[in-house]
Formats: structure tokens, sequence, C-alpha cells
């Protein structure tokens, strides 16, 4: 490669060989890409002459294309009735597991109150039949000595009118006669309040089955109407000549139920 210097620049000269071979490459490139283009040239396409659109009527095609636009919109909003009626469910699920969440926490409160109760009863019970039963104890023990004290200074011979003094052992059989009828009576109490709470937990029972239970048929009855007259109303917008049932009345449907 040769090159000239001219002041502030040098000219170069191309290598005419190497340019020669460049276009050399190029232009068979460039064949090979007509050769390729014309091989993968879309071909004509025969086809035998036949009549379109099939047997029907295009007045036939347009009915069946309206039913069908109809029959999609009814599932469409009956799976909008579907969406809604789970939602609901879901929501009402949500509300009952929360009533029973509040309930049973507040039969846990009763229950915490009532043991409560029961708990303080008998501690008042067991407090009263030992003060009780010390009173009688002490006053056992005192009477002999307070008769002695009171009788002997005014009369120091014996006489045939003074009181027997009880013996101690008839004062404590008698003082654990009582403290015995004390513990029976409590006892009987409880048990009549055990009897009393697990009937009112019964009767709450079922009282709840009969609840769902209605609710549940409600529910089937109400599913039951929404589907029947769905396939009423179904049943009568297929029929262009039939009669269609609405509002309680039949009606004609003459052919315009097709109009949007």
């Amino acid at each position: 490669m040769e090159g000239d210097s001219a002041g502030a620049y040098t000219l170069i000269t191309p290598n005419e060989t190497r340019r020669n071979q460049l276009q050399r490459i190029a232009k068979k490139e460039m064949e090979n890409l007509e050769r390729w283009k014309e091989l993968h040239r879309a071909k004509p396409v025969n086809l035998v002459p036949r009549r379109l659109g099939g047997s029907q009527s295009e007045a036939e095609v347009r009915q069946k294309q309206q039913l069908q636009l109809m029959q999609s919109k009814y599932q469409q909003k009956l799976k909008r009735e579907e969406a809604m009626r789970i939602k609901k469910e879901a929501e009402e699920a949500e509300i009952q597991k929360m009533k029973a969440i509040q309930r049973e926490k507040s039969n846990k409160l009763e229950e915490k109150k009532r043991l409560q109760e029961n708990l303080r009863r008998e501690t008042f019970r067991h407090h009263q039949q030992h003060t009780t039963a010390d009173f009688l104890s002490r006053l056992e023990m005192d009477l002999p000595h307070r008769r002695t004290h009171q009788i002997a200074p005014c009369d120091p011979q014996p006489s045939t009118w003074r009181l027997p003094t009880l013996p101690r052992d008839h004062s404590w059989a008698r003082s654990q006669a009582y403290r015995d009828s004390l513990r029976e009576e409590e006892n009987r109490k409880l048990q009549k309040m055990k009897e009393e709470q697990h009937q009112k937990s019964e009767l709450l029972e079922l009282k709840r089955q009969q609840q769902e239970e209605e609710r549940s048929k409600t529910q089937q009855a109400e599913h039951r109407r929404v589907n029947n007259a769905f396939l009423d109303r179904l049943q009568g917008r297929s029929d262009p000549g039939g009669l269609e049932y609405f509002g309680g009345n039949w009606n004609l449907n003459g052919g315009r139920g097709w109009d949007m």
C-alpha cells in the first residue's frame, strides 16, 4: 500500500486486488440470495370450486347465532349469580364462625363466673360451718362453768330443780349431725345446679340444630326457585313461536324475542 503525504493529511490509495475480491464475494452472495428466493417462492393455490355456507340459509344461521348469544348472556348471568352466592355463603360462614367464637368465649366466661361463685359459696359454707362448730364447742365447754358460778352463791345446798348438764359426747354428736346436714344440703343444691346447667346446654344445642336445619331448607328452596325460573325463561326464549311465562302471565313470543 502506497501513501502520498500532502501537507496536513495523508492519502492512502486502495488495494485493487482486495477490492475486486470483496466485490466477487458480494456478487456471489447476491446470486445465492436470488436463487433461494426463487426456490422458496409461494406457489399458486388450486382449489376445487364448491359452494360455501353449508346447507342452512342466512336467516337460520343468524337466528342460531342470536340464540347462542342470548344463551351465553344467560350463562354469564348465571355464573355471576353463582359467584355472588358463593361469596355470600363464605361471608355467612365467616360471620357464623365469629359468632361461634364469641359464643364460646361467652360460655367460658359464664362458666368461669359460675365456678368462682360456687367456690365462693363453698368457702363461705366451710367458714360458716367451722365458725358454728367452734361456737358450739365453746358454748358447750363454757356452759357448765357458768351454771356453777351462777347457782353456787344463791343456794349452797343442793336442790332438786337444777338443770342437768348435757354430756360432752352428746353435744359433739349434735354438732357433727348439724355439719352433716349442712353438707348434704349444699350437695343437693350443687347437684341441682349441675342438672339445670346440663338441661340448658341440651336445649341450646337442640335450638341451634333446628335453626341450622331451617336455614338449610330455606336456602335449598330459594336455589330451586331461582333455577326453575331461569329454566322457564330460557325455555320460553328458545321457542320463538311458543308461550313465555313472565311476571305471572303467559305471553306469545311472536318471534320478537330475538331483539336485544
